[in-house]
């Protein structure tokens, strides 16, 4: 049995009603022409603060008791849970601090000090910068909410696979963005716990995916963290890893590694054929379609689960070029 099931999913969802936007699910003519069965995408990028990770983040905090909410919380994050968690924490009057690695981004860094966290920089990957973390916890006394593995962070963002099976039920196969694991494993929980059969497929960048080299080895693996467009889709999965591991494992029907170029194919796609704005890791689902990675015979539902990317990064991806990786390691 899974270590977040259902039960756990739709306890979490009454816990945060108020608190994240259920997002719409529309039908994508284009892709649906393009592939011949209906495409749905799912317009997580729509959320509060521009990604799902707010599901998973307010979950956690509201599971916190009052005497370690007094302690304030910290995390590891490339960029989007950083954000979800410091907002989640602000409404609740907390102090928040957010570990981050060089590689961030720097629009995400702007926007975690904007809703008021302490960001601290350090070193090169999000292993370093778990290290900064561990030494909070030890010396000051702060609760850790890592970005994924933790039953009320993978409770949370299963949510959003309760919404896309409600909102397409007859979905032959859910594409879904894979990197920790924590949103993969909580929405294959939810689904499969309500419709068996459909195919939840993990889609991730070929530039440093630890999931999937961990799933392939049989075992948590160390994987070099590396500058790509899906930035928040790097970083490992833990060697101690608990949960998320052992639930993609017996969850996910597959897992789809994509190049950087077919990456930027699926931002421009969204952006020209469906007017939606997506940084690269929420761009993957269609990006798999675009390759030809994926068949489906029957509806499928695409995860857009984030907005936030540097805007002129957006604008020479949009023209046709993907920034070099010199750019994006600057």
């Amino acid at each position: 049995m899974p270590a977040v099931i259902l039960t756990d999913i739709r306890t979490a969802r009454e816990r945060i009603a108020g608190k994240v936007e259920r997002t719409p699910t529309v039908l994508s003519h284009s892709l649906s022409e393009q592939f011949g069965v209906p495409v749905h995408l799912k317009l997580e990028h729509r959320q509060t603060t521009g990604s799902f990770k707010l599901r998973g983040a307010s979950n956690a905090v509201a599971s916190l008791n009052a005497e370690q909410k007094a302690r304030g919380v910290v995390a590891a994050s490339t960029g989007n849970h950083g954000r979800a968690l410091a907002h989640a924490a602000k409404l609740e009057g907390m102090r928040a601090v957010i570990c981050m690695s060089r590689l961030v981004p720097g629009n995400k860094l702007d926007e975690i000090r904007r809703l008021g966290a302490e960001v601290r920089i350090v070193g090169d990957s999000q292993d370093d910068a778990q290290q900064e973390v561990d030494r909070l916890v030890a010396q000051e006394g702060l609760v850790m909410l890592p970005p994924f593995d933790h039953p009320d962070i993978i409770a949370g963002q299963g949510t959003l696979g309760l919404e896309m099976i409600e909102q397409v039920p007859d979905a032959a196969l859910v594409l879904v963005q894979l990197s920790g694991g924590g949103l993969a494993s909580g929405v294959a929980a939810a689904i499969k716990g309500v419709r068996p059969r459909t195919k939840v497929i993990g889609v991730s960048m070929a530039r440093g995916a630890a999931m999937k080299a961990s799933l392939d080895a049989g075992q948590p693996v160390l994987v070099e963290e590396l500058p790509t467009l899906a930035d928040s889709l790097g970083g490992g999965i833990g060697l101690d890893n608990r949960l998320t591991f052992a639930m993609c494992r017996d969850l996910l029907d597959d897992v789809i590694l994509l190049s950087e170029d077919e990456i930027a194919a699926g931002i421009r796609h969204a952006y020209a054929q469906e007017r939606e704005i997506v940084e690269g890791a929420g761009a993957v689902g269609i990006a798999a379609l675009l390759a030809g990675k994926v068949r489906a015979d029957g509806p499928v539902v695409v995860l857009l689960s984030g907005r936030n990317i540097d805007m002129d990064a957006h604008r020479t991806i949009v023209c046709g070029e993907a920034p070099s990786l010199k750019e994006r390691a600057a």
